[in-house]
């Protein structure tokens, strides 16, 4: 599903699981990876289910030591686990503005997700005439619905899980395959290998 306008003018960068201490602190679940940026941070916006975003001072953030997929936020005006238990399940976003800026052939896998995949053919076409053009036009292979990673420590290409009309289909995210990707038209082109669409679809 395409995300709305006012879901793309944000980027979830965690989700509250619980209060954490007596102090007032909340245990997240983090969806970001830089999550130290958080800790200069002075405020942070808080989202239930689809209300509108709201900002809240931020005291502090830090990573847990031994659970790195974890933080601790620690709110402006909340001392105590009763406070602390009123953000259970709310979502911690920031402006898609501040977003970190990756480098050229880095994305943001939120950027990826929605995206409409073309395949471009192979060969150019022989002929000019304007059936041949249609013919050899890129054709809609489906939609990005995710992103795999290899596990930790494992070498590996991404792959792109795409929803087809024959059904899954996974996608190297590799240079060779992923020709073009142009994120703010939500579009990818992208080359098949031979035998890869009925490898995946199992046709």
């Amino acid at each position: 599903m395409k995300p709305s306008t006012e879901d793309q003018n944000w980027v979830q960068v965690a989700r509250i699981i619980r209060p954490r201490g007596n102090k007032g602190e909340v245990l997240a679940e983090l969806f970001t990876d830089f999550p130290a940026r958080l800790s200069s941070r002075l405020q942070i916006f808080l989202r239930q289910a689809q209300s509108e975003p709201r900002a809240i001072g931020l005291q502090n953030f830090w990573v847990d030591r031994n659970h790195p997929e974890h933080g601790i936020f620690h709110f402006e005006g909340c001392s105590s686990i009763d406070a602390a238990e009123k953000f259970r399940g709310f979502e911690v976003l920031i402006p898609i503005a501040d977003r970190v800026k990756l480098p050229d052939g880095k994305y943001f896998v939120s950027d990826l997700i929605g995206c409409s995949v073309f395949e471009n053919p192979v060969a150019e076409a022989k002929l000019s005439s304007p059936a041949c053009a249609m013919e050899e036009a890129p054709r809609l292979v489906g939609t990005v619905q995710d992103v795999y990673f290899p596990g930790e420590g494992t070498a590996g290409t991404p792959l792109l899980q795409l929803q087809t009309a024959a059904g899954e289909l996974l996608v190297p995210l590799a240079e060779d395959i992923c020709r073009s990707i142009d994120v703010a038209a939500r579009r990818i082109d992208v080359t098949l290998p031979e035998g890869l669409s009925d490898l995946n679809t199992g046709e």
